[in-house]
This record gives structure tokens, sequence and C-alpha cells, in this order.
């Protein structure tokens, strides 16, 4: 019943077409992690160095999420994903033809990549303003499955890379980008009646409300820790227990798909149960899981089979934070996915950035995702401490027709 009446309430094309130009997106977004490890065998990158240039990105586009949310509320999400999508195109035809020789040179790309990281302050409110309250929820999880885009880039681009060299990787990508931008000029519409285009100085007003903050450390962990693995687990399965480039790859890629196709689910339990639940659960063994890789176990498909359930974890919480978010920020809707995807961003750049620290100066990834599991406990205090106030003001049934 619920499942029909979703599928009237907003426009499908739309959806249909910002998942996947998201998912194209967050698949180049993320290139440089799968080619790690044969870029760092030409270049002669330490851990460090390794766990740098694939963070980069995940910082760029954290940061360029502000950037795109201000684009969005001032042009619209389409035109604002369009020019997003030129700049992506221009800096991999760079990469694909230019001269990629210095460690300097790839922390530059990483940046032209976090371009496509910004997709995400666009796709989610392209398709959120099509949708009424009670199945933001769903809309939300379907256009941010598109994240399921960073599994391709860990299953082809190894084998890419040793078939027609790690640079060409970036002259394919172009291929499968071009259809997603044809593909998105032809089906996305933006929603009738936006809200109107605000000052700087209203942007930044967002941020004195406390709310704000929350839901973007809510979202550090849970997107910072799948992002942050989706770049850093080639690396680890390769360093951790000698795996090839690309069974690594394919190591990586299940445990990016697990993450990414449940987030549909998280915000569709969401909606069901309330978003607050659903991450409380979600946090709890998102931490459990995350403290027990961190201990290093003896085989590799072991390992693979506790990231996959922390990923899981991850992603269904990615869904469940962008059910909340809307309730509470509708009004605000394009700066507050910058701001909270921002922070998602930082997220996974420290945690990808903390586990190549904590392999170059300890040995080990212990460190790394020990903090991080930490993090998710801090996360599932934070949410005990909020809830009941969330309840009880915007949350209420009298203000909203969703489960909080």
């Amino acid at each position: 019943m619920q499942k029909t009446s979703f599928w009237k309430a907003g426009h499908t094309p739309t959806l249909l077409a910002s998942f996947f130009y998201f998912d194209l997106s967050f698949m180049v977004w993320v290139l440089l992690g799968p080619l790690a490890i044969q870029i760092s065998k030409d270049l002669g990158l330490t851990a460090a160095q390794k766990g740098l240039i694939v963070a980069t990105p995940l910082l760029a586009g954290a940061l360029l999420r502000i950037v795109m949310g201000v684009l969005v509320d001032h042009l619209k999400p389409k035109k604002a994903g369009l020019i997003g999508q030129i700049v992506v195109l221009i800096g991999l035809c760079w990469a694909w033809l230019g001269n990629l020789h210095t460690y300097e040179q790839l922390l530059f790309l990483g940046v032209i990549l976090g371009v496509a990281g910004s997709a995400f302050a666009v796709a989610l409110p392209l398709a959120s303003r099509w949708y009424p309250p009670e199945h933001q929820g769903t809309a939300l999880g379907i256009a941010g499955a598109g994240n399921s885009g960073t599994a391709f880039a860990a299953l082809f681009a190894p084998a890419l890379a040793i078939a027609f060299g790690w640079q060409n990787v970036f002259g394919l990508a172009l291929i499968p980008l071009f259809i997603a931008l044809a593909v998105y000029l032809i089906f996305a519409k933006d929603a009738p009646g936006d809200a109107p285009s605000k000052s700087l100085t209203e942007y930044l007003a967002v941020l004195k409300d406390k709310d704000a903050w929350w839901f973007m450390f809510f979202y550090s962990v849970t997107f910072g820790g799948f992002s942050g693995l989706a770049s850093s687990l080639t690396i680890y399965f390769n360093t951790q227990y000698g795996l090839t480039p690309v069974t690594a790859g394919y190591f990586t890629a299940a445990c990016v798909f697990a993450g990414s196709l449940v987030r549909p689910m998280g915000g569709r339990i969401a909606d069901r149960i309330g978003g607050i639940k659903t991450l409380s659960v979600m946090y709890t063994i998102a931490s459990a899981f995350l403290f027990i890789a961190s201990i290093g176990l003896q085989s590799a498909p072991a390992a693979v089979c506790v990231f996959v359930v922390a990923m899981l974890a991850l992603g269904t919480g990615n869904g469940a934070v962008f059910q909340l978010v809307p309730q509470r920020f509708r009004k605000e809707m394009g700066v507050m996915t910058g701001l909270v995807g921002m922070a998602g961003g930082i997220g996974g750049f420290y945690l990808a950035a903390s586990m190549g620290y904590s392999r170059q100066i300890t040995g080990s990834y212990q460190i790394g995702l020990s903090i991080f599991a930490s993090l998710a406990i801090i996360a599932l205090l934070g949410l005990s401490l909020v809830k009941k106030r969330w309840r009880t003001t915007w949350g209420s049934a009298a203000m909203t027709t969703a489960k909080i």
C-alpha cells in the first residue's frame, strides 16, 4: 500500500536520474583508492602518502559540498549539477591525456575528483524536493544508493589498470560519465515551488542551530565510515593479507556493495520505525564490528565478513540520517545537505588518512580503526541526549506525519 503511494507521490524519472548521476559521480570520486596500489608502485609512495592520496578527494568533496549546496539553492539543483559534471569531465580528460608523475600532481587530481564527491549536495535535494515528508526516507535512500558507485570503482579499476595502464582508467571513466550526463539532461527536472535563494547570512544562521551540528556529527560517523573504508580497503587487503590489487578490489567491492545497497533500506526502515531508533541500532553494530576489525583478523575472508557487517550498519545509518534531516530542515535542505554531506566527507578523510598514518607509524591499522569505532559510540551517546527533545518538538505528531 505504502509502496504504491510512494511511486505516485513524486517524480520517478528525476529520482532515477539523480541516482544514476550520483552513482557514477561517486565511482569517479573514489577512483584513486582502487588504483593506489599500482600508482604507489610506479611512484614509490609511502603508506602515509597512499593514505593521503585516497583521502584527498574525500576532503575536497566534503568542502565542495558547501559550495555546491549554495549553488543548489541559488541556481536550482539541476543547473548546479550540470556545472559540477562539466568540471569533472574536464578534469578526467586532463588526468588521462596529461602527465601524472608526481605525488603533488596526484593530490591536485584528488581535489578535482572532489567535485564529483560534491554530487551528493545536488542529487539528494533534486530528488527530495519532489516528495512529501512521509516518503523522504525512501526517496533519499534510493537517490543516496548512488554511493554504490564506489563499489564499481573497486570492482573494475584494478583490472582495467593492469590491462590498459592506470592512467588510461581515467579516460575509460569518461564513457559512463557522458552517458550519465545525457540521462541527467533528459530526465532530471527541478521540483516546482523550490525555496527562494538565501543570503550568506541566512546560510550561516543554520550553523547557530545546534541540531545542525548534531546531524553533521552523526553523518560524519555513518558516511565517514562508509567512504573512508571504501577508499582504503583495497590498500588494506593488499598490505594486510598480501592480496593482488585485483583480488583486493573484489574484496573491497563486496564490502562497499553491502554498505551502499542497504542505504534505501535504511531510509525505508527509518520511515517505518523512526530515524532515531534505526540510527541507535546501527551505531551499536558498527562500533562493535569496527573494534573487531581493529584487532587484525587472521584471514582475509574473515576480515571481509566483519567489514561487510560494519558497512551494512554504516550504510543503513546513512539512510536513517537523511530520513531525519528533511524533517528538521526542510526549508534549508540545499545548504543542510551540503553541510551534512561535508561532515560525512571529512569523516571519510579522517578515517582514510588515519589508517595510512596508523600503518606507517605502528605497522598496523588498529589505532585508526579503533578510534573511529569509539566515535560511533560517542554518536550513540549523543543520540540518546537529543532524542527526547527531537520527538517532542519538530518531530512530534503535531509537527510532521513522519516517524522520528
